[in-house]
């Protein structure tokens, strides 16, 4: 009877550890922001076809657990996604995420009177996948909406 006890409490610290036991699974907003300098620096450096190629194509670098970079036009196009490149050349105006809200619509709004934002909505975690809420760091320059997002925990 005492090693069940034993268990039940080795068992109940393990759940309620559990957030610090896998924080490290999962992106900062720190690692948000450095990975959409990253993309602006790929950006300027080798040319926006070749950044969007890279990118999209998962090359090393680019997908880091659940953070990787997404790139839109400011009409909401998408130009460039590191977790999925069925996303690349849609249009995503008026796309609800899972609370009803369309966030990129929001994004390129935010985009036309802020050069770096955060911008909160909802999205499916590619490691847990549960639809959690989430929050991206944007940056933009010339004609690009360049984000990273993390999701909080």
């Amino acid at each position: 009877m005492k090693y069940r006890f034993a268990l039940i409490g080795t068992l109940s610290t393990l759940l309620i550890a559990s957030p610090a036991l896998f924080a490290d699974e999962f992106a900062t907003p720190e690692e948000a922001e450095a990975m959409v300098q990253k993309a602006i620096d790929h950006i300027q450096a080798v040319g926006k076809e070749q950044a969007f190629a890279d990118i999209t194509g998962k090359e090393p670098g680019w997908i880091d657990r659940d953070l990787y970079p997404v790139v839109f036009d400011r009409e909401g196009t998408n130009l460039a996604h590191g977790q999925n490149p069925k996303m690349v050349g849609k249009n995503f105006v008026g796309v609800t995420d899972a609370g009803g809200t369309a966030f990129i619509s929001e994004r390129v709004e935010l985009a036309k009177t802020n050069t770096s934002y955060w911008h909160d909505y909802k999205y499916k975690d590619p490691v847990t996948k549960e639809i959690l809420p989430k929050t991206s760091y944007c940056q933009t320059t010339d004609d690009l909406i360049v984000c990273a997002g993390v999701y909080k925990r």
